[in-house]
């Protein structure tokens, strides 16, 4: 499960949420979108991925992923940053207001009734797939025949 005390625990965590479940666990928050300005307005454009042969191996340019960023300040002080896959800006903008907002008083009643749902949520989703994979798996053995 995803570390919610730490920034990047957080920043990961919203980066790979859903936008409509991000959106309605924040609608259901009650917070009104907090006064802000922009650092660097929402934009879209590319990443090289970089992959490892098991884990371990020499890195190697695996191709190309479009993200969203965006960076912001409350009018309260705090920055909040984003950067999530895709085009969608109005996620981006969401995710900055969180990141932001996890630096304030704000960050337990964000931590329950937003992060957690959203970790678990992920981890349920995590754990059906693994169980589809479970289900697929197949046990080889080898008899092995005694000595004459």
């Amino acid at each position: 499960m995803t570390d919610l005390d730490t920034r990047q625990g957080w920043m990961g965590l919203l980066s790979r949420a859903p936008a409509d479940r991000l959106e309605a666990l924040w609608k259901t928050l009650g917070i009104d979108d907090p006064a802000f300005h922009w650092l660097r307005a929402p934009e879209t454009g590319g990443v090289m991925v970089r992959g490892r042969m098991g884990g371990t191996g020499a890195p190697f340019n695996l191709g190309e992923m479009t993200v969203t960023r965006c960076a912001l300040r409350l009018k309260q002080g705090a920055d909040g940053h984003a950067y999530v896959q895709g085009r969608d800006k109005a996620k981006a903008r969401r995710a900055a207001l969180v990141d932001a907002l996890m630096q304030t008083d704000r960050a337990d009643d964000l931590r329950r009734g937003l992060l957690a749902p959203l970790a678990q949520d992920m981890a349920d989703a995590a754990a059906s797939r693994a169980a589809r994979a479970e289900a697929t798996k197949v046990a080889f053995f080898t008899m092995v025949r005694g000595e004459d």
